[in-house]
């Protein structure tokens, strides 16, 4: 691959809302509460074209939308530290995913502002 003919391919799921099991308080640890993912999967240097048009020689973002979804509502964590290392330990095991960053944010937790944390991990 030529440089004029590959770039560096990134992935992004922005803004995806639904409900987690999350959290330390005592109401957390009952009910569901709304949290926001913001995902990048870095694929590394693509052809600007792939070979045909066939959905099963990329990387269905459908796919990594429902194991977002999964991962982060099988199960409750306390922690957004532990929720977020299992993500990007999951999203770094799909094919051709080379490095991934992710940002979960907790977004009712306090009136004037966003809880938040990001990771990223792999080659970028």
């Amino acid at each position: 691959m030529t440089a004029a003919s590959s770039g560096a391919q990134i992935l992004t799921l922005t803004g995806l809302r639904f409900d987690a099991s999350l959290g330390v308080l005592d109401h957390e640890k009952i009910a569901p509460q709304p949290i926001q993912v913001d995902a990048e999967l870095s694929l590394g240097r693509q052809p600007l074209a792939p070979r045909d048009d066939d959905l099963a020689h990329v990387l269905d973002y459908r796919r990594v939308r429902q194991i977002i979804i999964d991962e982060c509502t099988a199960e409750h964590l306390n922690l957004l530290e532990s929720l977020i290392g299992k993500l990007a330990q999951r999203l770094m095991q799909l094919p051709g995913v080379q490095g991934v960053r992710v940002k979960i944010a907790k977004l009712e937790i306090f009136d004037d502002c966003e809880v938040a944390i990001r990771v990223e991990t792999g080659a970028w």
